[in-house]
């Protein structure tokens, strides 16, 4: 797979129910549009056995039900599909096409250069996976006292208790149960289960993957686990496979600050959560500019995103305005960056992951041609190989407004210039790229998110150029070589 690259997440299951077909039969115009809108990867997320008994438990709970409704107003039983983290086994599910309509999707992405990334669950199966009868040594387990003082936590099946997945800050998963982490034995066959993964894709989406950590595990089952083998369970199942499979690309969904951990472990990227809380709590220029502060190499193994299945909808977090400001801070960055399918189009309704059937909803025209004039200039190779350097951003002639403006270049090949105003109000400033080797020169500054272009000298490049830029506006400037002329305010 290509390096820091643009990946496009789909809800698999509802996004074939709404096109009437399997894997094996979505149209080549439907890969042609997603490779030529310049992504690197395609997550197809979701495709695993969802679980019968994930079901039945996901229509006894009324919020869940409520939840479904809320979505989809002609909801009915038969719209539920399974929790796609509910997995019975990792065998594509027939429902969508098998083993065979995900080989025919991965044989059309990779004629369009496009890499294939599928989920991988470390924490948990649904309570009908085949394990369950043939290796209960795999989870962990209670008894009849925990099953009577903790019936939310624990599930007797076949005449064993069993815990339910959890996350130690939250109530137990009821519709999953247990891994046991710490097992030598588990770890083994996991690792075997990934390779077999691995044959059938580029990389996985790992669920959770902070859960797994030694500390995690002991905090969270204590005794119950054992003592944790004198190996990590992610450098041991990573390296199992990357003995078969050296490229094989491994993402983790990640929290807590965890992400240099894992990065260590043989992460290729984590989740950037924080950068994604600072935007979404509106924050402000500050708080994100300190979330980027961190060292490079930690930011090139970083993913970013505006939104995802876990969480709410982008146009229904931000504002029109805001949402664009931000998107052009996130996707200008170093590490990979993720888009969720209908983001790009503007949706408000976040889809839960048990439903086979989504709603239609209406395309915001605006905001798809702005993703569509952002897309286009992401498409240069240096978002995915070049250098980032943040810019230094004073005030101009007294005002303190500099500080809502964020600035960084990307070079490399060629040259950008990224400026965001992340506030509600103007904001002005001189900002300075340190390129002293534009010296002397004169240079175009092209927009084409904007179609805008100035004249500015290297001089002012270098030591400080004015900038103004209304609330929630932005710079996308490709920098060119040019001819001396009339220079133009920016």
């Amino acid at each position: 797979m290509i390096a820091q690259p643009f990946v496009y997440e789909i809800n698999t299951w509802p996004w074939l129910e709404n096109r009437g077909t399997d894997l094996a039969g979505v149209p080549d115009e439907v890969w042609d549009s997603i490779a030529d809108l310049g992504f690197d990867a395609v997550w197809l997320m979701g495709v695993w056995r969802r679980s019968p008994a994930g079901i039945a438990l996901a229509l006894s709970e009324a919020e869940h039900v409520q939840n479904f409704q809320d979505v989809l107003p002609d909801f009915t039983d038969d719209d539920v599909a399974g929790s796609a983290y509910c997995i019975r086994d990792y065998r594509v599910d027939d429902r969508i096409g098998g083993p065979a309509g995900l080989a025919t999707a991965r044989k059309a992405l990779a004629q369009r250069g496009l890499s294939l990334i599928l989920d991988f669950v470390p924490n948990h199966v649904a309570p009908d996976h085949p394990w369950i009868g043939t290796n209960p040594e795999y989870f962990i387990t209670g008894n009849s006292d925990d099953l009577r003082d903790d019936p939310e936590s624990f599930v007797e099946i076949g005449g064993t208790v069993f815990a339910n997945g959890r996350d130690p800050y939250f109530p137990a998963w009821r519709d999953v149960v247990q891994l046991n982490t710490f097992s030598p034995a588990l770890r083994a066959q996991i690792g075997q289960t990934l390779l077999s993964v691995a044959e059938q894709c580029d990389g996985v989406r790992c669920d959770m993957a902070m859960l797994p950590l030694d500390d995690v595990v002991t905090r969270t089952w204590g005794e119950r686990a054992g003592s944790p083998p004198a190996d990590g369970y992610w450098p041991t199942v990573i390296a199992t496979v990357r003995q078969v499979h050296p490229d094989f690309v491994f993402i983790a969904e990640a929290y807590w600050d965890l992400e240099s951990r894992l990065q260590e472990q043989g992460f290729d990227y984590c989740y950037n959560k924080r950068l994604y809380d600072a935007f979404a709590g509106h924050e402000g220029a500050g708080a994100v500019r300190e979330r980027l502060s961190a060292d490079t190499g930690y930011q090139r193994g970083l993913i970013r995103f505006l939104e995802n299945h876990d969480e709410p909808r982008a146009a229904s977090t931000f504002g029109v305005d805001e949402h664009k400001a931000v998107a052009v801070a996130t996707l200008t960055q170093l590490g990979a960056k993720l888009i969720y399918d209908g983001q790009l189009s503007g949706a408000v309704r976040r889809l839960p992951v048990h439903l086979g059937r989504g709603p239609v909803e209406e395309v915001d025209k605006d905001l798809a041609e702005f993703y569509l004039s952002v897309l286009r200039s992401l498409r240069d190779p240096v978002w995915r190989t070049g250098d980032l350097s943040p810019c230094t951003v004073t005030g101009w002639e007294g005002n303190n407004t500099s500080g809502d403006l964020l600035a960084w270049t990307r070079a490399g090949g060629s040259r950008w210039l990224v400026v965001v105003n992340l506030s509600d109000t103007p904001a002005s400033g001189t900002v300075a790229t340190g390129w002293d080797d534009l010296r002397g020169g004169q240079f175009r500054l092209i927009d084409n998110t904007r179609d805008i272009e100035y004249l500015r000298s290297g001089d002012d490049l270098t030591d400080g150029m004015y900038v103004e830029l209304d609330p929630w506006l932005w710079h996308l400037f490709r920098i060119e070589k040019a001819e001396a002329a009339t220079e133009e305010r920016a």
